[in-house]
């Protein structure tokens, strides 16, 4: 009886920190979610072309990727539970400036700053979730994604009622929002160090060391990495596609209002949430092979398609399409930990950051080729990319994955 006394104390902390941490993530990728959400307003106010729009995005996923791998290594060695609220206040400065730029160029200063308090952020969240996972990683990352997703869903729909109708400078009262999130971050730095200990014990007791814990040659790590890293790309340039474009896409095409494009994106983005707590349990009982190879070649063929749907279609397959591709990112993620084991903070920090930096690099891009030939043709070209996922044919198969 005592014995499961003692488990189940941390088990009902580790959950609440989990919650927690997923509440935070929702928080701060909703202010993420408001750049691109208002892009369409700042286009005709400052007179922006497809390329500077794609270099927004630029620079708020380089700032967002460039410290997440420092981050982590540091913070794997040192932890830093607090930092969290560092980097959300970085953020906050970041949606004022957007809220009260007066030219281009603060607005790029802006965004960045809003990336660099994801760069905080993300490393040390991604730790604690994995130690509060009690063994069951997928559960762990899937509701801690469910928050962030959730929260990159909700940008549009506040542009579409709130920002829309009144205007750029409306971004301020999201404010609110940054310092509600550091507030939680103060709880859960306070709880995650009450359960540390008591995870730790449970974990050394309750298992014996398997291969998961010996790491493995570097020559055995590289190679899966660079896959993994290809079909992260793959993923997030079509993602991309749709974050920054899509309002754009559906207004050119078929005639939409602001509103209309803004309320269909938010559909296209809430369906990650439930892609990727999905694609987290279903890792679990499955294995991360098996979700890797159906969450981005699975998506082929409905992005063959879209590009010649009409609105109703467009709407189906933009939905399925995000259910199939979210449930890929916390396979990867895990699996990455699994080839790393001991690098939890740099493992999440690097593919955090290196999800910011593809993404906008992949924006840059085809912000440019949207300028040179039009935005139906930037989406026949990345109906393609799923066909990349036939890489996770050379994964090869861990035992936990």
């Amino acid at each position: 009886m005592s014995d499961a006394g003692s488990i189940a104390v941390p088990k009902q902390a580790a959950m609440s920190v989990l919650v927690a941490l997923s509440v935070t993530h929702l928080l701060n990728d909703m202010i993420q979610s408001l750049i691109p959400a208002i892009y369409p307003i700042i286009k005709a106010t400052y007179q922006l072309d497809y390329g500077q729009i794609g270099f927004i995005t630029l620079a708020f996923q380089i700032s967002a990727s460039l410290l997440q791998p420092a981050v982590g290594f540091y913070t794997d060695k040192h932890p830093m539970p607090y930092s969290m609220i560092v980097g959300m206040g970085c953020s906050l400065i970041g949606l004022i400036g957007l809220a009260y730029a007066s030219s281009y160029g603060l607005l790029l200063i802006a965004a960045a700053c809003v990336g660099l308090g994801s760069s905080i952020f993300h490393p040390e969240a991604t730790r604690m979730a994995r130690n509060a996972s009690g063994g069951r990683q997928g559960l762990a990352q899937g509701i801690f994604q469910v928050g962030g997703q959730t929260g990159g869903a909700l940008g549009p729909l506040l542009a579409a009622f709130i920002i829309v109708p009144l205007g750029q400078g409306s971004l301020g009262w999201f404010s609110i929002a940054a310092l509600l999130a550091m507030a939680l971050m103060m709880w859960i730095a306070g709880q995650h160090a009450n359960i540390t200990p008591l995870r730790k014990k449970l974990t050394d007791t309750a298992s014996k060391p398997t291969s998961a814990s010996v790491p493995r040659p570097t020559v055995n790590v590289v190679i899966p990495f660079i896959i993994l890293i290809v079909l992260l790309f793959s993923k997030n340039a079509y993602s991309q596609s749709f974050t920054s474009f899509y309002t754009f896409f559906l207004i050119g095409k078929f005639d939409v209002s602001v509103q209309t494009s803004q309320l269909m994106l938010f559909l296209f983005l809430v369906s990650s949430a439930v892609g990727a707590l999905g694609g987290g349990i279903l890792g679990d009982r499955i294995g991360r092979n098996r979700i890797l190879w159906f969450s981005i070649l699975g998506a082929l063929p409905f992005t063959l398609l879209l590009p010649y749907a009409n609105l109703f279609w467009t709407g189906v397959l933009t939905i399925i399409i995000n259910l199939i591709m979210s449930s890929s990112f916390a396979a990867i993620l895990i699996y990455a930990m699994e080839l790393m084991p001991g690098r939890i903070g740099l493992v999440g920090g690097f593919f955090y950051g290196l999800t910011f930096g593809l993404g906008g690099i992949a924006a840059a891009l085809l912000g440019g080729l949207a300028d040179q030939y039009d935005i139906e043709t930037v989406y026949r070209i990345c109906s393609f990319l799923p066909a990349i996922g036939l890489l996770a044919w050379f994964l090869p198969r861990l035992r936990e994955a």
